[in-house]
């Protein structure tokens, strides 16, 4: 049940705001638990129940965020959401488990791949969303079935019909959810640009997907562009950060060149990163997968709620 603070008319809310309480939105931006979720706990688990302004804005202290923090120490571990609020009670960081909720879950969306059934995939995948963080979804569920699925296709009659379903999939999804975080965000993005010559990098997509949950605007180039051309679409974005991504190697010595002169940030992302680590100079940062990506950027002081 929801627990109304003293202060019903709305401009007592500011009052609030100097009692040290955050609104939703706030919180979301410091923990990386985007409001949706935060509401679902609350309405489903009753994990975090906050205070309520008169008019029902929702503000939450210290502690709240402190138990957030607690829950997702949990989840990053594999709990299930449902089993979380009975173990809340030892308040201490969790030490690894044997038991995971989640291999149901990928098995789940592993059948809908290999039925090309979109709308089960996306209601499986919505599902998911609605009580987990992003950067959750891709540890527990999204990052071992694609590595999972990497392996099946090898050998499968059909396994290049699902890649491409599923990758079809996941650039119109994320691509979506991307856009709509845009248009909650203000200042420079973060330009993401794909290098490599195979459409529809799933790690790309998943890295612009995990940076644009922090709290950070995101620009994706799907396909490379000239290296001349590079300086000039830097120039008119303006961005806060440059991320060249590739899951191939390319020309010996074509690194430095992509990524020297920018007045951003630059960092190689992506597989090839591991290639090329060695080319680049003090000035690149190399960055293999979706969340050392994001490590990288968080250290530079790019993203918002990390």
């Amino acid at each position: 049940m929801d627990t109304p603070i003293d202060t019903p008319r709305e401009n007592d809310y500011q009052a609030a705001m100097g009692r040290g309480l955050l609104p939703i939105r706030e919180v979301a931006r410091q923990t990386g638990v985007n409001p949706v979720t935060l509401r679902a706990w609350e309405r489903r688990y009753a994990l975090v129940v906050p205070l309520r302004t008169g008019k029902g804005h929702r503000l939450y202290s210290s502690e709240d965020v402190a138990r957030i923090r607690l829950i997702l120490a949990w989840l990053d571990r594999g709990v299930a959401v449902s089993q979380v609020k009975a173990l809340l009670k030892d308040q201490a960081v969790p030490a690894a488990i044997d038991a995971s909720p989640w291999e149901e879950q990928r098995q789940h969306l592993q059948e809908a791949i290999s039925n090309l059934a979109e709308r089960q995939l996306d209601e499986r995948f919505n599902a998911a969303m609605a009580l987990y963080p992003p950067q959750t979804v891709y540890k527990q569920l999204l990052h071992p079935l694609l590595e999972a699925l990497e392996l099946r296709w090898r050998d499968q009659f059909g396994g290049q019909s699902e890649r491409v379903f599923l990758y079809s999939w996941l650039r119109t999804k994320l691509g979506a959810r991307l856009y709509h975080n845009n248009r909650q965000h203000s200042g420079a993005p973060i330009l993401l640009i794909n290098l490599s010559e195979l459409p529809m990098e799933p790690g790309l997509w998943l890295t612009a997907w995990l940076a644009s949950s922090a709290d950070c605007a995101v620009e994706v180039f799907d396909w490379p562009i000239p290296a001349n051309e590079l300086p000039l679409a830097v120039a008119r974005i303006q961005p806060r950060a440059l991320l060249l991504y590739s899951s191939q190697p390319l020309v010996p010595g074509q690194w430095p060149r992509l990524l020297a002169g920018h007045p951003c940030p630059c960092l190689l992302g992506g597989p090839a990163a591991a290639i090329h680590r060695a080319e680049l100079d003090s000035g690149a940062i190399a960055a293999e997968g979706p969340l050392d990506v994001l490590q990288a950027l968080s250290d530079l002081g790019l993203l918002h709620n990390r």
